[in-house]
């Protein structure tokens, strides 16, 4: 599985221990933009680093109002799934068809009732969700290879994030090609010498 080694470097001047979040947005057609935390670094200090992997492999599943979790299944742009109702209960399966768009994932309501969240996953991490899909409607993701990353006062790894604070966040780095590089963090301060946080990829390795 290819998948990116990346390196976060704290070289601010951060004055409050902020937190950075590092997040994708859902591309597919006619999603609502429901931004999750995907990846939270929290409590590292001036100096320090904190290395991750960023996997192209996506999984994909479903919970419903039961606060049942269907198991994660392995996703690539054009795979069609549904969600359907057997004996034994509520189950994930992919489809024989492959989805109308194929630049996308795809996830179906088939059951006869009931709405359910369609959730998409990155390094065993929640990484985008459709919520509220009530049957015969569908559950889309399609992801360009960036991310988006800022430092914020807090944010829980996971979570909805808030409009407002995403439309904060505007540093977009692009991960196409690359097999390894270190994210630098700089700026940051308090009173009247403070600047903005600023993230810059170092010592890139091309895949």
């Amino acid at each position: 599985m290819k998948r990116i080694k990346l390196n976060f470097i704290n070289q601010s001047n951060d004055a409050g221990n902020n937190v950075v979040v590092i997040f994708q947005k859902n591309h597919a057609q006619g999603q609502d933009e429901t931004i999750v935390a995907w990846k939270v670094i929290a409590n590292c200090g001036i100096g320090d680093n904190h290395p991750f992997i960023f996997p192209h492999q996506v999984m994909v599943s479903f919970n419903d109002s039961y606060g049942n979790y269907s198991p994660q299944l392995e996703a690539v742009p054009g795979d069609a799934f549904i969600v359907e109702k057997t004996n034994s209960g509520d189950i994930l399966s992919q489809s024989k068809n492959p989805a109308k768009v194929l630049s996308e994932i795809e996830v179906t309501n088939a059951l006869s009732m009931g709405a359910i969240d369609i959730n998409c996953y990155r390094d065993g991490k929640l990484l985008s969700t459709c919520l509220s899909i009530v049957p015969t409607q569908m559950g889309a993701f399609q992801f360009e290879p960036t991310i988006y990353i800022g430092a914020i006062p807090q944010m829980v790894e996971g979570e909805i994030m808030n409009a407002a604070i995403v439309s904060e966040i505007n540093t977009e780095i692009n991960l196409l090609g690359i097999a390894s590089a270190d994210i630098v963090m700089t700026g940051g301060g308090s009173g009247p010498q403070a600047t903005p946080f600023y993230f810059t990829l170092e010592n890139i390795t091309f895949a």
